[in-house]
């Protein structure tokens, strides 16, 4: 064992201003130093893209251990757990700052306050002005809240977590962010993962209260999409896809008109929508998923006017992991993220030929003629064609009921001044049956072709109405075929409407029909522009080709039938009919 140094030779201590003193030189030397010899050695020091945020971190070296453990995962790409956040202590920032992400299809911009997202872009996709389209309604969001702010059912944090200022931490490859705060009681983390291409983003979040897991939602509130459209309100809605009931919900913002409605349970996904475009989060198989429908009356940049807009909150763990698909409405890109995703186009009632009705049109535009709008045109073709032959026995048997008209208006001037309560009027019915029954007539038969029109009218407005691939369509004149034409004057609806006139002049008025009743019928065409008039302008091309294809149709009957049978007294009636068999 050595022994002690005596005190006269023991070194004197540094007094604490000589202290001071080397401690400022140090830290100047490594300040001023450090990047030269960084310069010297060839080492880059790595840039993020967010702006200079001040913390005030306050933890015990452990803590700061599993902070930093927590920023190692977000740079792996993974979620951080419980054991990665600071389990006391408060974790902060003294400033607001915004950090903006780029992908293929994105442009998304976060902001520390709140960890929420101010900005969702797909720059591939424009708006009515030419512009990458926003999806987040900014004027709505600042009133109700930012897509992913916090929906507490229950407990609430000890902090409002949506005011707070969130600790930013970037991936350096700028496809991931993590944000962390805590108060010292409440701590909680989100992370936000993105795909380089594709519309597909993870998911993740924890927030605890004491240590104590707390259960919460993330909002994408004061509606979602395009708001630049006419009537951005009506579009929009809330969907869900029951696991049970293998069944699309949809739910329209009047649902939740006098509070938020709840529907929670075994959901595939859940989320909002509009005509062309979803935000729907995905939970982990088997997992329950908890859902809120809000309704939010807000002005958007397209609308300075108040209307409802859908809201919608998704979530219920304390720690919630969820894919979230934000982007069109496309099926090849939602078969890429998930089978079941397809089920957010809702192709109605008449589904079985709306989906093959637009692979159709898909087809030829791809493969012939390059254009939506003239593919509308042949698909319209072809299906007057098909039901041609129907239209031709039609056209007969009202050529037979003309010729029955003397008969008709023998039984009608029988049953005179009968009204239809008194019980003659059935004589009367049965008589005008029987006649039709003799002769071989089918009164009903000009119904039919239209009977047959109306579930393709329902398909091609559902085609039009839910695929992306016709918004934006052009054709001649018509910049969208998704929407009216964007004129004073609109020219499809009021040339239907003419050939509407024309082809009512051309095909003959059936037998029997009250005089009264025909009047009316005059103003049918006017009835269907009425009706068109506000329809998407590629309804009207299909209904105006359909009306030329009549035309036509009625033309080459009239020309070939010879000319129609003038009405002949009652009682030559039968013999005229025998010859107007022959003619046909």
């Amino acid at each position: 064992m050595s022994s002690p140094t005596p005190p006269d030779k023991q070194p004197k201590e540094l007094s604490n201003e000589l202290r001071m003193v080397l401690a400022f030189v140090l830290m100047g030397l490594i300040l001023v130093g450090t990047p030269y010899v960084y310069k010297k050695l060839g080492i880059v020091t790595p840039q993020t893209q967010v702006e200079p945020v001040k913390s005030s971190v306050q933890t015990s070296k452990n803590a700061s251990a599993k902070s930093g453990g927590a920023a190692a995962a977000v740079a792996a790409g993974n979620a951080p757990t419980a054991e990665d956040v600071p389990a006391a202590g408060t974790v902060a920032s003294t400033t607001e700052s915004e950090w903006t992400l780029q992908t293929g299809v994105y442009r998304v911009v976060f902001s520390n306050r709140g960890a929420v997202v101010k900005s969702w872009t797909l720059r591939n996709i424009k708006d009515s002005s030419g512009k990458p389209l926003e999806l987040v309604n900014f004027r709505g969001a600042e009133k109700v809240g930012f897509p992913f702010s916090y929906d507490f059912r229950q407990q609430q944090p000890s902090t409002n977590l949506d005011k707070a200022l969130w600790v930013p931490r970037p991936n350096p490859d700028g496809t991931a962010i993590s944000y962390e705060f805590s108060d010292g009681k409440t701590v909680a983390t989100k992370t936000f993962s993105f795909q380089r291409d594709g519309y597909m983003m993870q998911f993740a979040d924890e927030v605890k209260l004491s240590g104590v897991g707390l259960p919460h939602l993330l909002q994408w509130r004061a509606g979602f999409g395009d708001m630049g459209v006419p009537g951005a309100a009506g579009h929009q809605e809330n969907i869900r896809f029951d696991s049970e009931k293998q069944k699309l919900v949809t739910e329209a913002t009047k649902a939740a008109k006098n509070g938020p409605v709840r529907a929670d349970g075994a959901l595939a996904f859940a989320g909002i929508e509009d005509q062309y475009f979803t935000a729907v989060f995905l939970p982990p198989p088997n997992t329950p998923l908890q859902m809120t429908t809000f309704s939010d009356t807000v002005t958007t940049t397209a609308d300075n006017s108040e209307q409802p807009y859908p809201g919608v909150a998704v979530g219920g763990q304390s720690r919630n992991q969820l894919g979230v698909y934000v982007g069109p409405k496309e099926l090849d890109e939602l078969r890429k993220v998930n089978p079941r995703l397809q089920d957010v186009i809702d192709w109605g009632f008449f589904g079985f030929i709306a989906k093959p009705l637009f692979f159709i049109l898909q087809w030829m535009n791809k493969n012939y003629v390059h254009s939506y709008g003239w593919a509308i045109i042949l698909v319209t073709l072809l299906i007057n064609l098909a039901m041609f032959p129907l239209k031709l026995a039609n056209l007969k048997s009202m050529r037979k009921m003309q010729l029955l008209q003397p008969e008709i208006n023998r039984i009608n001037e029988k049953y005179k001044g009968i009204s239809m309560s008194d019980p003659r009027a059935a004589n009367k019915q049965q008589e005008t049956m029987d006649l039709y029954k003799k002769h071989g007539v089918n009164p009903m038969g000009g119904c039919i072709p239209m009977l047959i029109q109306l579930p393709f009218l329902w398909a091609f407005y559902k085609v039009l109405s839910v695929t992306i691939e016709m918004r934006n369509a052009p054709w001649l004149w018509v910049s969208d075929l998704s929407q009216p034409e964007h004129f004073a004057i609109r020219f499809l609806p009021i040339i239907m409407i003419v050939t509407s006139f024309l082809l009512q002049k051309m095909t003959p008025m059936s037998a029997g029909v009250d005089p009264a009743q025909q009047k009316m019928m005059q103003f049918m065409p006017l009835m269907y522009g009425f009706f068109f008039w506000p329809a998407s302008s590629g309804l009207v091309l299909y209904w105006l080709t359909s009306n030329l294809v009549g035309i036509a149709q009625q033309w080459f009957f009239n020309k070939t039938s010879g000319p129609a049978p003038v009405a002949l007294p009652a009682k030559k009636a039968v013999t005229s009919l025998k010859d107007g068999r022959k003619r046909a």
